[in-house]
């Protein structure tokens, strides 16, 4: 199917296509298509329907991220405009870009060795990418009925005229450029999937996204443009009326799954619509913000957008009195790491915060917690440092083990903890850590996600059979070596406690450690519970139980199944979650504490 999918599609991947219907049916359970009705006549289908509209206009720019196939979307265009007469003048931005060679020489500061899995987060703007004084020089032909200039950065081309903006999930992105249909911003032709990501990361993705910002006043259309043959579209006010309508209710992110090393078979088990061929699933991207989108639905019609877009036009709704900390990034992730008839994680840690904004141009850094949803009774979580242990000496044991190819006792060094469902460790930075075989792990965590350094990863190959990285250097910059012994037990698992109880329900603190600026609650119930946001946005999971629904005093009752991620906005104000299936219902809540050290540091850069 791999191999298909790469064919036919110009992507490499064994997750399908967002559909661009909805489905006639939907699972009795964890569904991977979630959606956000808008009303009737609110998205639009194909070429013909956009193409009338622009033959409305003389000039149009059509804008849009990085991996669209702009080459498609012209020709396709051409057609419909070829049926109504309607003479047309194209002006495309990648000839006003500055040659491949110059914008390699631009990002590489940013971007670190071609064998380093990090860069550094850029400072460039997107006029950077384009010649001097291009594409401001642009000037309409005459002698056609209509001009449109197409291409990442076209509305930089006039000041007025209408903006049409093309959008493409980040998975996506990342299965097109796989599957070298689709390369860099400003790059002539695909490199190595692992470089395009990198330099995505940290120089592509952070130009778009503060270029989408600077255009949220213009943009007249929105487009999906995920599909080979056809998009979907939607007029900028029916789009933020869809998103207000949202972000002072609940939400939920669309969810994408990926293979890996140690991956295992749990989400295979219990969430339909998962390629069965797929030889194990190792993440599903449940709310990691940066790489998620969120779907809306008109007349059966689906349209995704990228999550950014959210907390460009409503970041104060979503994180209430956290919004001026955190302007537009979305602080909390959730994603789960399945190693059920799997393998162990690699033995890692993650770097400090000033480690990670010195190195990586980051402002938070990646503090975790491993929250167990499920696990077999031989399970366990690999945390701290047993007593005594000698940083010279297990330092010097997994360069043998990198250099040589031969296996570590890691319990001689690392401490293995029994795992039970839901058991919340805690991973502040520095914390040598592993989630072993045979968990089913809710990953909650603030939201950087691609800092782990390796130090130890049982000798076993990537899913291409090549060496997965080890770095042992930046490793052993960032360690904490106290935490150790008993300190282990007494700082880094969590110890629940009942903060409030009544009739039928109980809320439930799992608390986290003083390094974590979130919290986490598991509120735990027969029948109904009422969950006031207090103006912080509360990120939500069904960890026991069947189903719940939920209803906001701006929204009317959503349903949600065991295992689905979803959002309560501060703008929420008030939410009631009823238990909908049998038994007791278990929902964890996390959110940012009230207060933290952290927050007046983010307040002041």
């Amino acid at each position: 199917m791999l191999s298909k999918e790469k064919t036919m599609t110009g992507r490499d991947s064994i997750q399908p296509l967002l559909p661009v219907q909805l489905p006639a049916t939907t699972p009795d359970g964890y569904n991977i298509y979630p959606t956000h009705p808008l009303g009737e006549g609110k998205i639009h289908t194909g070429y013909a329907s956009l193409a009338a509209w622009i033959a409305r206009h003389e000039l149009v720019l059509i804008d849009g991220y990085e991996g669209i196939d702009w080459s498609a979307i012209q020709t396709a265009l051409t057609q419909e405009f070829a049926h109504t007469g309607v003479s047309v003048k194209w002006h495309a931005t990648r000839e006003w870009l500055k040659p491949t060679a110059d914008i390699q020489a631009l990002v590489a500061p940013f971007i670190g060795e071609i064998d380093e899995v990090w860069g550094t987060r850029t400072t460039l703007q997107l006029t950077d990418f384009f010649a001097p004084g291009k594409p401001q020089a642009f000037s309409a032909d005459t002698a056609f009925t209509l001009n449109i200039v197409i291409g990442t950065g076209a509305a930089l081309a006039h000041p007025l005229a209408p903006v049409i903006y093309l959008d493409l999930p980040k998975n996506e992105l990342q299965y097109r450029q796989r599957a070298g249909a689709a390369a860099n911003l400003g790059s002539a032709i695909p490199e190595a999937p692992a470089e395009m990501y990198k330099r995505s990361y940290f120089v592509d993705w952070v130009v778009l996204n503060n270029y989408k910002q600077s255009l949220l006043h213009r943009i007249q259309l929105f487009a999906d443009a995920q599909w080979p043959d056809t998009m979907t579209w939607i007029s900028q006010t029916d789009l933020t009326t869809g998103i207000d309508g949202i972000t002072s209710s609940c939400f939920r992110v669309r969810p994408w799954f990926e293979p890996g090393a140690w991956g295992g078979q749990w989400m295979k088990q219990h969430i339909p619509g998962l390629n069965p061929a797929a030889k194990n699933y190792a993440w599903s991207f449940e709310a990691i913000v940066p790489e998620n989108g969120l779907v809306f639905e008109s007349d059966g019609h689906l349209l995704e957008i990228p999550f950014e877009w959210l907390m460009f036009y409503r970041h104060e709704a979503i994180l209430g009195k956290h919004a001026p900390i955190f302007r537009y990034e979305f602080p909390i992730r959730f994603d789960f790491l399945d190693t059920f008839n799997g393998g162990n994680l690699s033995i890692q840690c993650h770097p400090s915060l000033e480690y990670i904004r010195e190195q990586f141009g980051e402002t938070i850094t990646q503090d975790e917690t491993y929250y167990i949803l499920d696990c077999k009774e031989d399970a366990g979580v690999y945390l701290g440092f047993q007593q005594g242990i000698d940083p010279a000496a297990f330092r010097a044991v997994l360069e043998q083990s990198r250099d040589q190819q031969q296996a570590v006792d890691i319990e001689q060094y690392v401490q293995r903890k029994p795992a039970q469902r839901h058991d919340l460790f805690l991973i502040p930075n520095g914390t040598v850590h592993s989630a072993g075989v045979n968990n089913m792990v809710l990953e909650i965590s603030a939201t950087p996600y691609i800092f782990t350094f390796k130090m130890y990863d049982w000798l076993r190959p990537g899913l291409d059979g090549k060496p997965r990285s080890i770095s042992i250097e930046h490793a052993f910059r960032n360690l904490d070596f106290s935490r150790q012994g008993a300190v282990v037990n007494e700082q880094l698992i969590s110890v629940p406690a009942i903060i409030q109880e009544g009739t039928g329900w109980q809320i439930i603190h799992l608390p986290t450690h003083a390094v974590h600026f979130y919290d986490v609650h598991r509120l735990e119930f027969d029948s109904v519970i009422t969950v006031p946001t207090d103006n912080c946005c509360l990120v939500m999971m069904l960890v026991e139980g069947t189903s719940v629904t939920v209803s906001t005093t701006n929204g009317g009752a959503i349903p949600y199944h065991y295992a689905e991620t979803f959002v309560i906005p501060a703008a929420a104000g008030i939410c009631e979650i009823r238990n909908t299936g049998p038994g007791r219902a278990k929902v964890i809540k996390a959110f940012l504490k009230p207060e933290h050290a952290i927050f007046n540091d983010l307040t002041s850069l």
